[in-house]
C-alpha cells in the first residue's frame, strides 16, 4: 500500500532476470535508500493492522467468489495503465460497491484484443515496464475466466494453436453469438500456479496476445516463458516484484495527490 510521505526506504525486487552473453542471468538486488515520496508503512501508527485487514477482506471476497481474485488483478492493471496508479478507476458518484465495479470492469478493455507482441511490449515499455514485467504480469492469467468475444478470433483463425484445444473451445464459443459465454484462461483457473506458462509451451494459450509470448523462435520471451513454466517459486516472487513495479506507475505525491476520505469521491 503506497501513500504520501516525505521519503522512503525501499526494497527492490529480490531477483530480476536479464539476458547477458546469450544466457539468462539472475541479478540479486538489495535494499536501497530511495528518494520517492512513497512508503509502504504510512498507516503504521494510525492503523497498524491496515494490511492485515485488507488481506482478510480480500480473502473473504475470494472465498465467496473465486473469480474475484482475477477481477481485482484486472482492476489494478486497468487503473495503472490509464492514468497511472492513482485509484481514479474507483471514482464514482453513485454508491457502486467494489463487487459491482469489478463486475463492470470485466467488460472493459484497455488493451485491444487481439494484440501483436511488439505492440504489446511497446505499450508496457511506455509505462516504464520491460519484457520480464510483460511476461510476469501476463502470468496473472493463471486465474480467471474470459468471454468468448475476447478469444473467438484466435480459436477460429490462428494457426499457432493446438487443433484439439481450439476444437474444444469452439463447442462453447460459436463463430456467431454467445459473446458472453466464458472459458477458463488455463486448466487450473482457481489456482495461482505456472500452468498458464506450460499451456503456452503446448500452443494452448487462450488469448492471441498470450500465445504471442511464446513462438518457439528462441527469443528472450520464449526463454522467460520456459523458465517460469518450470520455476513456480521464481514466478511467485518475481510476479510480486512486477506488481509492485506496476503499482508505482505515475504515482501522485506531495500536493499533487490526496488521501480520500471515501475512495469513490474526491475530498
Amino acid at each position: 500500500m503506497n501513500r504520501l510521505c516525505s521519503s522512503s526506504y525501499g526494497w527492490r525486487p529480490a531477483v530480476r532476470w536479464k539476458r547477458r552473453g546469450g544466457e539468462l542471468a539472475a541479478i540479486v538486488l538489495v535494499p536501497t535508500t530511495c528518494t520517492a515520496q512513497l512508503t509502504s508503512d504510512f498507516y503504521k501508527q494510525s492503523c497498524p493492522q491496515a494490511l492485515q485487514i485488507i488481506r482478510s477482506v480480500v480473502k473473504r471476497a475470494i472465498n465467496r467468489e473465486a473469480r474475484m481474485g482475477a477481477s481485482l488483478l484486472r482492476l489494478h492493471f486497468h487503473d495503472c495503465f490509464v492514468n497511472g496508479c492513482d485509484g481514479s478507476i474507483l471514482l464514482d458518484d453513485t454508491d457502486t460497491s467494489l463487487l459491482q465495479l469489478v463486475t463492470r470492469l470485466r467488460f472493459w478493455e484497455v488493451l485491444p484484443i487481439p494484440m501483436e507482441y511488439y505492440w504489446l511490449l511497446s505499450s508496457f515499455q511506455s509505462h516504464g515496464l520491460d519484457l520480464q514485467d510483460l511476461i510476469l504480469l501476463s502470468g496473472g492469467h493463471t486465474t480467471g475466466l474470459a468471454r468468448c468475444t475476447t478469444f473467438r478470433a484466435r480459436i477460429y483463425n490462428d494457426t499457432n494453436i493446438d487443433p484439439e484445444f481450439a476444437a474444444s473451445l469452439q463447442k462453447g464459443c460459436p463463430a456467431n453469438g454467445g459473446d458472453n459465454n466464458t472459458a477458463p484462461i488455463d486448466s487450473t483457473t482457481t489456482h495461482f500456479d505456472t500452468v498458464y506458462f506450460k499451456s503456452l509451451l503446448q500452443k494452448k494459450g487462450l488469448f492471441h496476445s498470450d500465445q504471442e509470448l511464446f513462438k518457439s523462435d528462441g527469443s528472450d520471451s520464449d526463454t522467460l516463458v520456459q523458465h517460469y513454466a518450470n520455476s513456480p517459486q521464481d514466478f511467485k516472487v518475481d510476479f510480486g516484484a512486477s506488481m509492485v513495479k506496476m503499482g508505482n506507475i505515475k504515482p501522485l505525491t506531495g500536493s499533487d495527490g490526496e488521501i480520500r476520505l471515501n475512495c469513490r469521491k474526491i475530498n
